[in-house]
Formats: C-alpha cells, structure tokens, sequence
C-alpha cells in the first residue's frame, strides 16, 4: 500500500489558522511588483461561514496581502459525487442557499459553479487570482479533481498558490497520523498526545479589502433545487431536518432541544437503545454537510463537562475519535470503497464462509423494500428510507445481516452495489 505522497506543511503568511492544518500543493510564483489578486477560497466539504479554519486562512493571506476575497463551490455534475440522490441534493443546495445569502450579508461574493471542478482554473484565472484555498476531503474523486485543478494551476497559471486545509477534523488526518490505523485504540493514543494542540477556539475573521471584481451571476435557487432533483434519483427529501448553520447551531446549543443544552446527560447510557432516540446529539447531517464544525461541537461540549462528565466523555469518543478514524482510513487505504480494503482476516473470514448454506436469500428488490423475514432489519431499513438516517446501534446489525441474505457467488460485487444503493439513501 502506497501512503500519499508528501506536501510541505504550512501556510505562507500569518498564522491565525495553527500551520499543520495547512498544506502548500503549490507555492506560487507572484509576479515581482504585481499588485496582489484576490484569495479564492474553493470550499467543498465545509460548507459554512464560521469556525472554518479553511476560510479563516484565506482571509488571513487576503488581509495580509491587502487583497479581496471570494468564495466558490463547485458542484459535481451527473453521476453525482458518490451518486447522491435528490435527498442529499436538496439538502445540500438548500443549505448552499442561506450561506450565498449570508456571504452576501458579509460582502463576500459566492460563485457556484454548476459545471464541476473542472471550472475552477478559469474562474481563478478570470478573477486574476493570487491564490485558491482548498478544502480537505479524503475521497477519490475529490483528491483526483484536486489534483487536476493543481496541475492545470501550474500549467497555465504558476503564480497561483494552492493550499490545502483540513477544516473538517479537529486534528488533521495528516497529522494525526503518518499511516493506516487498525483500531480505534491505536488512533486514540496519537490524536490524544496532539488533541490539546488544535482543539483550541476560533478567532474572528479578519476584514479584507472589500470585492471590486467580476460578480457572480444571479442564482435561481428554485429552478437549480428543482432541475438538479428531477436529475437525480428519486429519493424523496426529508423534512425533519433543516439545512444551514443556524438550524446546525440550534441543533447544538438550543434552549429548547439542544443537543448540549437539554439531552446531553443521558447519552451515555441511552446512547445505544434504538428506542431513544432523543439520546442521539442529531448533529450527523451537520457535521456530513460541514454546516457546523466538529471543534466547535468538542469546545461547546468541554463547557458543560463538569454537569455530566461520562456523557460528554462517551460524546467526544464519538466526535472525535471514531468519526476521525474514519478519514484516516479513507486517505491511507486506497482500496476504501471495495472489499480489497478490508483488513486481510476479515477477507479469509468472508472467504472462508462463502459457501455456509444460509437460510434466506434475498434479491436487490427485497433488501430495499424491507421484504427479509426479520422484522428488526426490516424496520431499519425502513427508518433509513423513509427518515433519512438509522440509529447508530441499528446500523451495525442492518449491516452484519446484510451479509447472510447474499447470493453466494457474487457477493464482492453485489455487497458493494447494493450497500451503496441502500445506505446512501441517507443523509449522513
């Protein structure tokens, strides 16, 4: 197995953002004399206005070079980014829709760009650009369509600096840790000897010379939601859970429901019962969506420790430690999203009982329907398609019996077909 390769840490300019969140693709070769362009910030995976250390550092390089700032985000034309369907879409240009506004509100011009990554050089290049901040995201087609826009940036317009920042996990997956992890108990004792070294708050965004630039074309947020629904699959929206940072904050912190406020001191015990559901913090969407920022659920969380200490401490496992782990096996494991990624004895264990006679077998058809004979999986697929997520305790059994309705011999290909069909109908 073959680990990323190598890219110098570290921002070029002032450090408000801690200089190993940040990792120079290309440093650029500014033009001697030549007035500053702007900072172009490509968000992607982060989609919010505050407590994003990606953000934070373009603006810190803009107001550092007396330069404007703007914000773009590139949509993922069809197929889909992992074959999202109209309830992930909905969710996430809804959600796009109140930050265009309040990037309005701050003065910070949002370009979305409905023709995908492949747009982003030429509006760096239009906007004469200095340079273009990147979100972090682990998965394949993210880094391939990093990687394209890096190389066509040094092609065509090497004075562009592109920097990357992993505004998304409260240590960076870079430096968590150099490799593949094999548990949650090895990854734990890394992000704990660095933890206290990024889980520290958030500074104000800086103000930046105010935008004189080409402005972005009006958006038609109901004729976008509604073409680029009708495209997708027909998974319906659901309507339990409202996009954008102020409902992810609500989520958190609110008086009346929060998460933090009002249901914290029973998630260590009732964490794992399906029939409470309320025990669950109900930040998934957000923190998936990068409408809220898992730093800021952790400081929040540290807040109100001394009123319910093993709840907050069995939150935080969840939040940082276990969700962390898993980008750290997306960016180390190559092979993440088949089965030549699983651990060598869990591949001889599938090996192994390939040929066990099992008592049911069941067809696509019956698995996404929830037509098995076992009523518990059955209910959890269906709190899956109808409610858009499944309760975390459920989720491990949906998916350990998943596997005993298989057809035998396709299993490899069938399993990852039909995981990704069903399991991708939520939201998280």
């Amino acid at each position: 197995m073959t680990p990323p390769a190598t890219v110098s840490p570290g921002p070029v300019g002032p450090a408000l953002v801690h200089p190993a969140r940040v990792r120079v693709l290309h440093p650029g070769q500014p033009t001697a004399g030549a007035r500053p362009g702007p900072v172009v910030y490509w968000m992607l995976r982060d989609q919010r206005l505050v407590d994003n250390w990606a953000l934070l550092h373009a603006a810190s390089l803009a107001a550092a070079a007396a330069a404007p700032l703007a914000i773009a985000f590139s949509l993922f034309p069809k197929p889909f980014l992992l074959s999202a369907r109209r309830r992930q879409l909905g969710f996430l240009l809804r959600g796009l829709r109140r930050l265009a506004a309040d990037a309005a509100a701050r003065r910070l011009p949002f370009f979305l760009l409905i023709g995908g990554p492949t747009e982003i050089p030429g509006l760096v290049h239009r906007l004469g650009a200095s340079a273009l901040i990147a979100d972090f995201s682990p998965l394949r087609p993210v880094r391939e369509a990093l990687d394209a826009v890096v190389g066509e940036l040094r092609r065509d317009d090497a004075g562009v600096a592109v920097h990357q920042v992993d505004a998304h996990n409260v240590v960076p997956v870079w430096a968590a840790s150099g490799k593949l992890e094999y548990s949650a108990k090895t990854f734990r004792s890394k992000v704990s000897k660095v933890l206290d070294g990024y889980l520290v708050d958030f500074p104000g965004l800086p103000e930046v010379v105010p935008w004189d630039g080409e402005l972005p074309e009006d958006i038609d947020w109901d004729v976008l939601i509604d073409r680029v629904c009708r495209e997708a699959e027909n998974v319906p929206e659901i309507d339990w859970c409202e996009p954008g940072e102020a409902a992810a904050l609500e989520t958190l912190l609110g008086s009346k429901d929060g998460f933090l406020t009002t249901r914290i001191k029973n998630y260590d015990m009732d964490r794992n019962h399906p029939t409470k559901p309320k025990a669950l913090s109900g930040l998934s969407p957000y923190l998936h969506f990068g409408h809220i920022s898992a730093q800021r659920c952790a400081l929040e969380a540290k807040k109100c420790r001394h009123l319910s200490p093993k709840s907050v401490d069995a939150f935080l496992e969840e939040l940082i430690i276990r969700r962390e782990l898993a980008d750290n096996f997306c960016y180390y494991q190559p092979h993440y999203d088949s089965l030549a990624g699983a651990w060598e004895w869990a591949r001889k264990t599938l090996k192994d009982h390939a040929g066990d006679k099992r008592e049911h077998i069941y067809t696509r058809e019956q698995l996404e329907n929830a037509k098995t004979a076992d009523p518990l999986w059955n209910a959890s697929q269906l709190e899956m398609v109808h409610h858009g997520k499944m309760h975390g305790f459920m989720r491990m059994y949906w998916a350990k019996k998943f596997s005993l309705g298989l057809e035998r011999l396709p299993y490899p290909c069938f399993c990852s077909y039909v995981l990704c069909k069903i399991y991708f109908s939520a939201l998280r």
